[in-house]
Formats: structure tokens, C-alpha cells, sequence
């Protein structure tokens, strides 16, 4: 199956009205689900509107694309950011969140949420979110650096609205939840230094996801761990120590090597290089069958669960979909790549 809602999404002329429609997002999901042949009701990874609405909460009125904390919100946007985290929110978020009881209705589809991960919605908040990384994973704190305490402030910030929005969608009746951390990599994070023994991605990037993981599994929701950048072996045996039923990597991963990292009780998905499948001359049609019978082969032979997947999203490129569509045909020609 391919992370490939937003294809769906995009036969509509009027794609972006259906995001903040409940009815029609809804039926884009369940439509997918079922063109892809697959029990997964997957969300659009859309990872937009977690900033939008941390903006909302906040009352700061910038347009997401272009706001960036240059110092830390105010007592009174803190105040107003914590009294309205359960309440209100923004249309798209909203539309995201009451489709899964649609959704939920279908008795053969798993009903899904998605968020994006607190450390990656942080990166968005921050002109130059890599600095204070860097500068914490020396040893620098807050009390130190001002950038470290931004960086700190907005992780926080970032946290509480994703443990926000997930509750929302478990009680819409999500049984699963997808955790987009596609920041969490090695551009934000120096592998020289956690080879030396920094543990900056653990505070960093981990332990906001390790409240996260509590959560779900409190309300007994699996989780689908998402993270398509380019990783070092640590990244990948973090990610396992959540415990995720799936874990789905970038093609920058060889999955049949990361099998040994990652437990069996979680199933690996991926990881066609779908950000390329836009070019014949990147990624054929041919290059995808080949890869899809190289993963299948590779995965049964490393006797791992596995799931042949996309690297991340399918987005619908203008005047390039017809090639992407072939692509996404190729790779789910079942019979073909199994034999």
C-alpha cells in the first residue's frame, strides 16, 4: 500500500475545500483505503495545520508560513494557549478530527489519526531550529543559551498541542495513530555527536514521543512511527524502543538491515522512493517493480513482518500525476512482485 491519500484527495477539483469538510475529507479516506486494498484507514499526512493551530490557541494572527518565535510567547498567550487547548480549534483540524467517526463506521477499515511529532512541528516554529541543537547536544542549557530556552519553550509548546490533538482523535475512535517526526534526522541532529555520547536526541526528539507513546497506550491505540529522513542505526533503535505496531522509513534506509535493529513485534513499511516517483528519469516504472521484488525478497529472507509501502506521502504533482500514478500501479501489481 502506498501513503497515498493525498493522490485521492486531488481528483477533486476543489482539494483544498474538502480538508476543513468533515463528510467529504472522510470519504476521500475510506476511498483510499479501498483502491489501495487495505484494512488501514490512512489520514491525509497533511503536517500543515498542527502550526496553524498552535498559532490559533496562542491568538497570534502571522500566517503560519512566515511566523517564527524570535522570543518566548508572552504570560498572557500562555494563559490563553493552556486555556483553550480542549476547546475550539481550527477548521482543519477539526475536519481531520471528526472524519475518523466516520470513518470508524466502516467495520472493515482500522480507523486512524495522524499528528505530527512534537520535534518536528518545533522546527517549524524557529527560524533556525538546528543551532540550539546543536548547541544543547554540546552540553549548552537554557539558563546558558537564549536559543536553547526558545527551542525548549516551543518543544513544550509543541508537545502539549500534539498530546492535544491525539486525545481528540482517540476519542473520535481512532485505533491507531500516526507520529509524522520526519525532522527527527540527521541534518537536526549531529551523529558525531551522539556517536560521542550525547543524549540530545533522547531529550530532544525521544522524550517528547515517549509521553506520547504513554498515551496511546493508556487508551490502548497502537502507534504507526513515521520518519522519512535520512537516520543513523541509533535513530532507527529509538524509534523501536517505542514500540510502534509499524514503523515506516525513507529509502535512505536498507529495511532488510534495519530488520536486525527493530524488534519482530513491530512491522517495517516502506520504503519505494516515492519522493521521486514525480520522474521517469529519477524512478521508472520498471525501477519500481525491480525494488518492489527486491524488498519482498529481502524481507522474507530476514523473516521480519513487513509492509511494501511508500517512503512518505504520494502528493499529487501537477502535470506529473499520470507518471506518479504509474508508479503507485506498479507497486501494488501484487502478483507480479511476489513471485
Amino acid at each position: 500500500m502506498p501513503l497515498g491519500t493525498d493522490l485521492l484527495l486531488h481528483e477533486s477539483p476543489d482539494a483544498d475545500a474538502i480538508k476543513t469538510d468533515v463528510k467529504r475529507l472522510a470519504a476521500v479516506v475510506i476511498k483510499s483505503a479501498r483502491r489501495y486494498r487495505t484494512p488501514l484507514a490512512m489520514p491525509l499526512m497533511d503536517l500543515t495545520r498542527e502550526k496553524a493551530a498552535l498559532l490559533h490557541l496562542l491568538g497570534i494572527e502571522e500566517g503560519e508560513n512566515e511566523f517564527h518565535f524570535t522570543e518566548p510567547p508572552d504570560t498572557a498567550a500562555l494563559e490563553r494557549f493552556d486555556g483553550s487547548l480542549g476547546g475550539e480549534t481550527t477548521p482543519a483540524v477539526h475536519a481531520s478530527t471528526e472524519s475518523i467517526c466516520l470513518v470508524a463506521t466502516q467495520r472493515d477499515l482500522l480507523p486512524m489519526g495522524l499528528c505530527i511529532g512534537p520535534f518536528s512541528l518545533m522546527t517549524k516554529l524557529l527560524s533556525d531550529p538546528i543551532t540550539p541543537v546543536f548547541l544543547a547536544g554540546s552540553g549548552a542549557t537554557a539558563d546558558e543559551e537564549p536559543e536553547v530556552k526558545l527551542m525548549e519553550i516551543a518543544l513544550e509548546l509543541s508537545t502539549r498541542l500534539a498530546l492535544g490533538i491525539i486525545q481528540r482523535q482517540i476519542d473520535a475512535g481512532a485505533k491507531m495513530m500516526v507520529i509524522a517526526e520526519p525532522a527527527a534526522n540527521k541534518v537536526f541532529f549531529s551523529p558525531a555527536q551522539i556517536a560521542a555520547g550525547s543524549d540530545v536526541f533522547e531529550k530532544i526528539a525521544m522524550a517528547p514521543n515517549r509521553r506520547i507513546r504513554a498515551l496511546l497506550k493508556g487508551a490502548g491505540v497502537d502507534l504507526f512511527f513515521h520518519c522519512c529522513g535520512e537516520l543513523v542505526d541509533p535513530m532507527v533503535r529509538a524509534f523501536a524502543s517505542l514500540d510502534p505496531a509499524i514503523l515506516s522509513l525513507g529509502s535512505s534506509r536498507v529495511l532488510w538491515n534495519d530488520a536486525a535493529l527493530v524488534p519482530k513485534s513491530t512491522v517495517l513499511f516502506g520504503n519505494l522512493p516515492s519522493k521521486q516517483f514525480y520522474s521517469d528519469s529519477l524512478v521508472s516504472v520498471d525501477d519500481v517493480r525491480h525494488r518492489s521484488r527486491e524488498l519482498i525478497e529481502r524481507m522474507r529472507e530476514a523473516r521480519h513482518p513487513f509492509i511494501l509501502g511508500t517512503e512518505c506521502d504520494v502528493l499529487s504533482v501537477p502535470d506529473c500525476r499520470p507518471t506518479i500514478l504509474a508508479k503507485v500501479d506498479a507497486m501494488l501489481e501484487r502478483d507480479d512482485v511476489a513471485k
